[in-house]
């Protein structure tokens, strides 16, 4: 027994249209997204008295954001040791966000946005009127 199972031409299309579309949509937020990062981390740098610029550089932006928040940015060699990686980059990321917080004379509070919703906090660090102050040296 055959079976003719047929799928005309104009469904394909239509589902390689439909595919296309969602593509081009996931790119262009994803480009939104990038270009409002960007900006915040700019602003954020230009405030810190950083190269504004080192917000377009991969990997040199995290380097220099660890930098402003007091962090030694050695750390970031963590995320090349296996297994140890995942739990070591979250730990690293949220004592980031706190002495950012911290730099910029926020609250804890402040540090739990930046935890949470980071991409709407840097723009609030960034656009804000807030400024940086620095971290408090250690007095030992």
């Amino acid at each position: 027994m055959y079976y003719n199972v047929s799928v005309d031409s104009s469904s394909t299309a239509i589902a390689g249209a439909a595919m296309g579309t969602m593509l081009a949509t996931i790119i262009i937020i994803s480009l939104i997204a990038y270009v409002i990062s960007v900006v915040a981390m700019w602003k954020l740098f230009t405030k810190a008295g950083k190269p504004g610029w080192a917000s377009i550089i991969p990997i040199y932006n995290v380097v220099v954001l660890f930098q402003i928040a007091g962090l030694n940015p050695l750390l970031l060699l963590l995320a090349l040791i296996p297994v140890v990686n995942a739990f070591a980059m979250i730990v690293l990321m949220i004592m980031l966000n706190i002495n950012l917080a911290k730099a910029f004379g926020k609250s804890s509070g402040f540090a739990v946005g930046l935890i949470f919703l980071n991409s709407i906090f840097m723009l609030i660090l960034g656009l804000g009127n807030s400024q940086y102050v620095g971290l408090p040296e250690n007095k030992a």
